[in-house]
């Protein structure tokens, strides 16, 4: 139990919440509450699950002294009552005029300092999931409330909860993931996390390598291919090269993770600096220029393994001993600028799919909240129903250049009038319609939930393999 001095400290009824609330969160009813009883009840209390496992990990991080992995009640008296005083001295603080109430204005002025510009209606959003008697102003129990469970008091980390759980611009869009903050890049947790998405994105890359390797054979070779429908070519595809011909292209798919995610990351890192001037946060549009051109220099620089993958992915048995083969003969048949085919129609569709992609996300997003006012936070269901057609509209959008851009990537021989982006568009239009453009978007369509799936459960996997998760 706790130390009588430490009980003594409480008011009666600060004593009586914690005690009702450790019982909540000691599932077992032991006395103690270990990781896994924390994450949970975090989850139960309101703490979105995205964000709970996190919170769990600094709690127990800051709280468990004694270094058992577990929280006893002591423990979580003095932890809470701690936090309870940080989260009271920010709260002052945001209280610039002390009527012991924080409204928007000092929300808007607060978040200036820190070098975040938000604007009325995004700070009404910010009152509204912490205000409890609609006045649109906060005092310091809801204030206490919403925060408590909260593993920091500091104002900056404060803010960052408001971009995961309010859907507030500070800068921060999907179309870039979140930056490594300084401490992930001390501890070295930032390599580790590199690590755990190249990991995820290896092991859905080969669970779904058939179903990318049938949609690339139908983007080159067009109506032919397509003939038989999907489970014609997938047969075609069985009969020619056997189960392991299915997994054509994927070694180079997966040995261009590492390259194309360390440049893009170091260009990112490096434009996000021209882009802003010293102690300015980054703006939507400047973030967006930042990833969109980290996105095509990481492309420019592994390009040729691009191509490398499309040919291997489209050879017949016997053609290539392995992808140095392949590479060595490319450029004794067809030179140095062989490696780049297709390199056009690549990077145009870059723009419109991340721009697509974004503006719709946006739109939808907007749409709900406007519909439904008294949910300030969509939830992570919403904004992953609108993520998946925001994304899909993207990819519509810029498939017919990802087409083209695999078409060229296949050619071994220059075919006249078709050996350029605009030739073989209208090419295509010619013989195969509009239709011809799509080849091949069934079987894309088909791996984006496996992929999904896979990707999060390797990656959480090797996220806590390499203790990033862990205490």
């Amino acid at each position: 139990m706790a130390s009588t001095r430490e009980l003594h400290e409480l008011s009666a009824e600060e004593e009586e919440q914690f005690t009702k609330l450790f019982k909540r969160l000691d599932a077992s009813g032991d006395g103690r509450i270990d990781f896994e009883e924390l994450r949970e009840g975090l989850k139960k209390l309101g703490v979105h699950s995205d964000q709970a496992e996190k919170h769990a990990q600094e709690i127990l991080k800051k709280s468990d002294k004694d270094d058992d992995e577990e929280i006893e009640f002591a423990e979580f008296v003095k932890y809470m009552s701690e936090h309870q005083r940080k989260l009271k001295l920010t709260f002052d603080k945001l209280d610039k005029n002390k009527d012991g109430r924080i409204d928007t204005e000092e929300i808007i002025e607060a978040l200036r300092g820190l070098g975040v510009h938000i604007d009325k209606s995004e700070a009404n959003k910010i009152m509204k999931s912490m205000d409890k008697d609609g006045t649109l102003t906060v005092d310091w129990d809801e204030w206490r409330e919403y925060l408590l469970l909260h593993p920091s008091a500091d104002l900056k980390d404060i803010v960052r909860y408001w971009r995961h759980t309010v859907s507030i611009d500070i800068g921060e869009n999907l179309c870039v993931p979140d930056e490594f903050t300084e401490e992930e890049k001390v501890t070295g947790m930032w390599w580790r996390q590199l690590v755990a998405g190249g990991t995820a994105g290896a092991v859905s890359r080969t669970c779904t390598a058939p179903l990318d390797r049938l949609k690339v054979l139908l983007q080159v070779h067009g109506a032919n291919q397509a003939r038989g429908g999907i489970m014609g070519s997938f047969q075609q595809m069985l009969k020619e090269g056997g189960v392991k011909g299915l997994w054509r292209g994927n070694g180079m798919n997966v040995l261009k993770i590492a390259p194309e995610s360390a440049i893009k990351f170091m260009a990112y890192e490096r434009l996000k600096k021209l882009f802003t001037r010293e102690g300015q946060s980054l703006g939507v549009v400047e973030r967006f220029c930042s990833g969109s051109l980290a996105g095509m220099i990481s492309q420019t620089s592994i390009y040729p393994m691009e191509v490398l993958k499309t040919r291997l992915a489209i050879r017949k048995t016997g053609q290539y001993s392995g992808m140095w083969d392949c590479a060595v003969k490319i450029y004794q048949r067809e030179g140095l600028r062989a490696f780049y085919k297709g390199y056009i129609p690549n990077i145009l569709g870059v723009l419109p799919y991340a721009g697509i992609d974004l503006c719709i996300y946006e739109t939808l997003k907007n749409m709900y909240l406007a519909k439904n006012k008294n949910q300030p936070n969509p939830g992570v269901m919403v904004l992953l129903a609108c993520g998946t057609i925001s994304s899909t509209c993207g990819q519509l959008a810029s498939y017919p250049l990802a087409l083209i851009r695999t078409r060229l990537q296949a050619q071994t021989t220059p075919i006249p009038g078709r050996d350029t982006m605009v030739g073989l568009f209208q090419g295509i239009l010619k013989d195969e319609g509009l239709r011809g453009l799509y080849r091949g978007i069934a079987p894309n369509f088909m791996k984006v939930a496996p992929a999904v799936s896979i990707s999060y459960v390797v990656y959480e996997k090797t996220r806590s393999a390499l203790g990033v998760n862990s205490k």
